[in-house]
């Protein structure tokens, strides 16, 4: 009971939507005939997951931004990392079924006339050494780069230039063949995951469920985070970081520990998606995919746990129609979208409709009170004056 109000209503109205999904949406494609009004395609469940998986993503980004103030531009990166971190176990999963039958060596290995296999391959073999991979490897570079930026006192602008220069460098050198990764095509052709075969409606209706429970588990520790006492310091540093050193305390240390848990949170993103779209490149790196983070969270409202949720998902079932219904328009739409949200709408959907119920409560309250009545309607006696 005590953490149910901790973390408030809204946190459980959404976990719980989240879990109940997990549990339908699977049911709903492998138990439901075709002809049935509520089965779902196929198709449909990678989809929904992949929108799951940005929603895991762009929560991460509303840790930072919404809590901190760090406007990175940067998380496509972690994302990414995580995303070649499962895509390398998956590589190892194929063994001699690749189209050279090499049992060690990935196919594009093969094909460059590499003889064995590079040292940083070692151990992706196996699922529990790629899982801590997806999170120490983002974790690490998200440590690193914060620590010399924060330590620096990098902030503003500056440091989202920083971040979006850190994923482009990422970029090109993902782009190299001689880095081991793929190159241009990157990683693809998965076939098992856990021995599960990827392209059967079972595993990615348990992939789908995967998704699902990490965003809630991603929720109720952020929802944890942002409500406790390092949250309300986490708020100070964003709305004033030069008092919050003046009074004792190390807004670098609070950015760090932030900046490190986020980008843990979009490698497991990244890890999630690859296994349900099933490739994963270095344009995921790309500027532009770090940017359109930054959209969802502003869309959905920063500084809310359900806004970044309800942002991704919005914004990206619009670019799946929009991409169909007209291709070439689509950009057009997002730009338009984030400049309406920037001015019309800054604090985004949900902070909209906050701040418009925190907004007519406080003129109800005082109206009451001009009337001299309580919360409940009865009219309360007038003070007698003091003598």
């Amino acid at each position: 009971m005590l953490l149910a109000r901790f973390l408030g209503p809204r946190v459980w109205i959404l976990i719980a939507a989240l879990l109940l999904a997990a549990v339908l949406v699977p049911v709903a494609n492998l138990y439901l005939p075709p002809s049935h009004p509520l089965h779902v395609p196929s198709y449909m469940v990678p989809l929904l997951g992949k929108y799951v998986c940005y929603a895991l993503l762009a929560l991460a980004l509303d840790l930072v931004w919404g809590y901190v103030g760090i406007l990175s531009l940067g998380h496509g990166a972690f994302f990414a990392l995580g995303g070649y971190a499962m895509g390398m176990y998956l590589m190892r999963q194929i063994g001699a079924r690749g189209v050279y039958g090499n049992p060690e060596l990935p196919d594009f290995m093969v094909f460059l006339n590499w003889k064995e296999l590079p040292w940083y391959w070692y151990g992706f073999d196996q699922f529990w050494f790629a899982a801590i991979m997806v999170m120490l490897v983002p974790g690490l570079l998200g440590f690193v780069f914060g620590y010399f930026a924060f330590r620096s006192r990098v902030t503003g602008v500056y440091l989202s230039i920083i971040t979006q220069a850190m994923t482009y460098a990422l970029l090109l050198a993902f782009f190299r063949n001689d880095m081991g990764f793929g190159g241009n095509n990157g990683l693809t052709d998965f076939k098992d995951i856990l021995g599960f075969p990827i392209q059967a409606d079972s595993t990615r209706a348990g992939l789908f469920a995967a998704s699902c429970i990490a965003l809630s588990i991603a929720v109720l520790i952020v929802g944890w985070i942002t409500r406790s006492k390092l949250g309300k310091l986490m708020v100070a540093v964003r709305d004033a970081e030069s008092r919050t050193r003046f009074i004792g305390w190390r807004p670098e240390y609070v950015k760090l520990f932030a900046f490190t848990v986020s980008a843990v949170m979009a490698g497991i993103a990244g890890a999630l998606y690859v296994p349900q779209v099933g490739i994963i490149n270095p344009g995921e790196f790309a500027p532009v995919n770090s940017i359109e983070i930054v959209v969802w969270a502003a869309v959905g409202g920063r500084g809310t746990l359900l806004g970044p949720v309800i942002g991704a998902l919005l914004v990206n079932y619009g670019k799946t129609y929009f991409t169909a219904v007209a291709p070439e328009f689509w950009l057009f739409f997002l730009g338009g979208l984030f400049v309406f949200v920037t001015l019309l709408l800054p604090r985004g959907i949900i902070g909209t409709i906050d701040y418009g119920w925190d907004t007519w409560r406080s003129r109800r309250r005082a109206s009451r009170e001009e009337k001299g009545e309580s919360d409940d309607g009865e009219r309360q006696p007038l003070a007698s004056p003091a003598e």
